[in-house]
């Protein structure tokens, strides 16, 4: 699976007060897919801390040798890409709360934006090949994963 059109580099030039939109465009390729129990987007929670479950992470064999010196207890962010999501969302109300004013989804969680990365950070549960117990995640089945990376401990 191909993501297309992800915006790499804006540049903004005026000329007589038109502003001109200039990009290059790049493809992302997923390294793996969550399988969990959550299939639908309605039955996942908003936060991994907000009671989801675990899940697995499969990941490509064609990517079994990046896994190497990730073990079981680690704290690791998982990068998704939120294929549901709706990229041509600006602004929300936080939490889906009409009561709240609307933000701009930079300044939000919001899964809805422009370039829909999610950032999950997990415990790994086990490990069995290259697929990896993970939790808690809110990720719901099926979601593309583009990304792992370790948590920093600072000391």
């Amino acid at each position: 699976m191909t993501i297309e059109s992800f915006p790499r580099k804006w540049r903004e030039e005026r000329l007589e007060n038109t502003v001109i939109e200039m990009h290059e465009d790049y493809s992302l390729h997923p390294i793996g897919h969550i399988r969990s129990t959550l299939r639908a987007l309605d039955e996942a929670p908003r936060q991994g801390s907000e009671g989801a479950p675990d899940a697995w992470l499969e990941v490509n064999p064609n990517f079994a040798r990046a896994l190497l010196g990730i073990a079981t207890g680690d704290e690791v962010v998982v990068i998704t890409w939120l294929h549901r999501a709706d990229r041509g969302v600006r602004e929300v109300h936080p939490r889906d709360n009409p009561e709240i004013p609307l933000a701009g989804v930079f300044a939000t969680r919001s899964p809805d934006r422009p370039n829909p990365l999610g950032l999950h950070r997990v415990t790994v549960r086990e490990i069995s090949g290259t697929r990896l117990r993970i939790g808690p995640i809110e990720a719901i089945d099926g979601t593309p994963v583009v990304d792992v990376k370790p948590v920093l401990v600072e000391l």
